[in-house]
């Protein structure tokens, strides 16, 4: 397969698999969504961040010791219809890099990332992305079966959970925590996270 070493070399309006991922050499970040490429907004801003920073290190700090591992992007996940068995590189038409995202199941990891959907992603909305977090990857991460799912709205200081349960094809606003509030995960209840404290530092 042909290495491409600039972004201007594709057609955005074709339709690409994880093979052909593998072989883009450019500098920019993309995601590739049902076979379709989306270029990733410029870099984070500081509160954008800020909060990933604060994020990943309660999770680390809560996952050590534990099975699951939590990752922040860069990190790519190869997603698919969760009633499919895992595909070959040529089959799989969707990766994308979650803000950050906890797997619990080993077999789904391998050096390239996470072959399977994750059990926890959290996407921290930036201007540019909002749109993309909110309604197709709220989609894909439904039918690609990630059981919980959060949205941070850095500006507004908000939180929303989604969960994804059984026989349910879509997600249910499970909570959306403000001000002072305590948001604790679905998946690990045990983990709990002070808004005022995220929100504080940025």
């Amino acid at each position: 397969m042909t290495t491409i070493s600039q972004l201007s070399e594709l057609d955005l309006n074709a339709s690409y698999t994880y093979a052909d991922y593998l072989s883009w050499q450019f500098n920019e970040v993309v995601e590739l969504i049902q076979g379709k490429i989306y270029v990733m907004s410029p870099a984070p801003n500081v509160k954008h961040q800020s909060i990933s920073w604060q994020l990943s290190g309660l999770l680390f700090n809560y996952f050590n010791h534990k099975p699951c591992h939590a990752f922040a992007a860069p990190f790519d996940v190869r997603l698919y219809d969760r009633r499919q068995s895992i595909l070959t590189n040529q089959d799989i038409t969707t990766v994308v890099q979650p803000d950050i995202c906890v797997i619990c199941d080993d077999s789904k990891l391998d050096e390239h990332g996470c072959n399977g959907a994750p059990d926890w992603i959290i996407e921290i909305l930036s201007k540019g992305n909002s749109k993309k977090d909110v309604h197709t990857k709220h989609a894909l991460y439904a039918e690609c079966g990630v059981t919980e799912y959060w949205l941070v709205f850095p500006y507004e200081e908000v939180v929303q959970q989604f969960i994804l349960t059984s026989g349910n094809p879509r997600y249910q606003l499970a909570n959306t925590f403000a001000d002072n509030d305590l948001a604790s995960s679905y998946l690990f209840p045990d983990f709990t996270l002070n808004l005022s404290e995220l929100f504080t530092h940025n």
